[in-house]
């Protein structure tokens, strides 16, 4: 037997009926503070792609590592619609 609901509600309904805390204030410090610091950055340097290479410096081995976790992520079965007969 199938059963299948669908509700119609908005992000913060859907977020006070699964009882997880606003943190909406909390992420808009966060994105005003990356905000002020990457505009910092950028008047320090006039090299953004050098800026970008020091903030996402993963080197051979973490790119690598990423790029293995995508693939395997990629082949790991899931339950999504596509997968129901």
């Amino acid at each position: 037997m199938k059963v299948h609901v669908d509700f119609e509600m908005t992000p913060e309904e859907a977020r006070k009926l699964m009882g997880l805390p606003d943190v909406s204030a909390m992420q808009k410090k966060l994105v005003a503070e990356m905000e002020r610091r990457m505009m910092a950055a950028l008047d320090s340097t006039a090299d953004p792609d050098a800026m970008l290479r020091t903030w996402f410096n993963w080197g051979n081995q973490g790119l690598e590592q990423f790029q293995k976790f995508l693939r395997d992520s990629a082949f790991q079965p899931g339950t999504t619609k596509d997968r129901q007969r």
